[in-house]
């Protein structure tokens, strides 16, 4: 962990500064928690039930996990559809058809409903073709200022790609879908360089790039792109391109989406806004959630001498929320929602292919492990905390141990969840450009600092 003695300053007078700033501007500034239910702030933009404060209209992405009965909220088992289709008939649909889904989930996503077999492949043709990036991109954008975080490469190279548009401010609806498709289509190209230029600076690996080839879907092509030898199995292809049909959006209140719509309403450029909703991503409250749960399983692994014992597992878990164990934070990651209450669709459907890849890979115990934290965390936060919240598993519990089980490292997880959202990201772009309301996104903020007069310098 670096701390300010890691930058290059001045001298000791500029280090001895920063400390006496940062020493008095909590107690100076801090906002009393108070204040908010004084002036009827919803932090979060939650409202006081936890529900979500209404904020736009969108046709793209619809999340269920409850429903109000007497302005009460009662539990019910989680939905996630978009476009109008709830997605696991989705994904039961194109794989009993044996097709990969992220193309044509894709296509109804961006433009409003499911393809023809003609426009699914002209569709898939386009993205083959725009995978490619422009001359130099590489060289210049990517190796040439290697990060340590790839997201933030991601969202770097992103801001690039408008040096490149010829015609990057046009927001006539054809030239923003042919951004989008771009856009669709380069990312997991951006993030696969940024994977092997990190490894070749940080890791001291060699550096391998290889160029995507025609025919074969987006996971399967991430996959071999990021692998020296370019081999993956069929299995492990359809289970990432299961993760990432299930990551593709989740309606227009998710904070990256969010962004997307607030620096789209201020009819700033496509790669802007998008570049804003991957800064928002690479957050660990929003897209960094799954390696939060990778790092707390691996202090429970290490701990817990019986993965298999109730009782052992639930006293582990105990300890998490006491702050006695962990990252000491007293969050059992990977459980409870926002919106999901009986259950998140997208751990469901994680668990459900998971298994098939644990037995081929030799994960089942770890597996086991995860449900039995998923069956035991909701008793043990009631009894710890004494509230009584409804808990489910979310989708970050199982898309780690998932990438994991394929051999996908880390630092790739939250780049994964991006190369699968800017889908959604492009489409509540068109959405807020083209359905305008007419009005720039600006919420307000109560000011209680008091009035003060100006202290000239020398009476300071």
């Amino acid at each position: 962990m670096y701390s300010i003695n890691s930058f290059d300053l001045m001298d000791g007078r500029s280090l001895s500064f920063l400390q006496h700033i940062c020493s008095e501007y909590a107690p100076q500034h801090q906002i009393p928690a108070s204040l908010y239910e004084k002036y009827g702030v919803k932090r979060g933009l939650r409202n006081a039930d936890g529900t979500g404060v209404m904020a736009g209209i969108t046709n793209i992405a619809n999340v269920r996990g409850y429903y109000l009965q007497d302005g009460e909220r009662v539990p019910a088992p989680g939905q996630l559809i978009y476009r109008g289709i709830d997605v696991c008939e989705l994904i039961e649909g194109f794989l009993k058809e044996g097709r990969f889904g992220y193309e044509e989930t894709a296509y109804l996503l961006l433009f409003g409903s499911l393809p023809s077999k003609e426009e699914l492949s002209t569709f898939c043709g386009m993205l083959n073709h725009y995978r490619n990036l422009p001359p130099g991109f590489t060289e210049d954008m990517i190796l040439k200022g290697p990060s340590r975080n790839l997201m933030n490469k991601l969202a770097r190279s992103t801001l690039s790609l408008y040096s490149y548009d010829p015609d990057p401010d046009n927001n006539n609806l054809d030239v923003e879908l042919f951004q989008a498709i771009q856009l669709i289509a380069r990312f997991p190209v951006i993030v696969a360089h940024a994977y092997a230029c990190k490894r070749h600076y940080f890791d001291n690996e060699s550096l391998v790039l290889h160029r995507p080839q025609d025919g074969l879907s987006v996971a399967e092509n991430f996959l071999c792109s990021i692998r020296p030898d370019k081999k993956f199995s069929q299995a492990e292809a359809r289970l990432l391109d299961l993760c990432l049909v299930l990551h593709m959006d989740h309606g227009g209140g998710n904070n990256s989406a969010f962004a997307c719509r607030v620096l789209s309403s201020s009819g700033t450029d496509i790669y802007s806004a998008i570049a804003a909703a991957v800064g928002s991503l690479k957050g660990p409250r929003h897209g960094g959630a799954n390696k939060k749960v990778m790092e707390m399983f691996g202090h429970i692994e290490r701990d817990v001498k019986d993965w298999s014992s109730d009782d052992e597992v639930a006293a582990y878990l105990e300890k998490i929320l006491k702050k006695e164990a962990g990252d000491r934070s007293g969050l059992i990651y990977g459980m409870g929602h926002a919106i999901y209450t009986l259950s998140d669709p997208r751990a469901v459907m994680l668990k459900r292919f998971a298994r098939e890849v644990a037995e081929e890979r030799g994960f089942v115990e770890e597996l086991e492990l995860f449900e039995r934290v998923e069956k035991l965390a909701p008793e043990v936060f009631h009894r710890v905390t004494g509230q009584n919240k409804v808990m489910c598993a979310n989708v970050d519990l199982y898309s780690g141990l998932v990438y994991k089980m394929m051999g996908i490292p880390p630092e790739l997880y939250t780049p994964l969840f991006a190369i699968a959202r800017i889908v959604g990201w492009c489409a509540h772009r068109v959405e807020e450009v083209y359905n305008p309301s007419g009005r720039i996104i600006r919420p307000a903020y109560k000011a209680v600092c008091p009035m003060r007069d100006y202290v000239p310098l020398e009476n300071r």
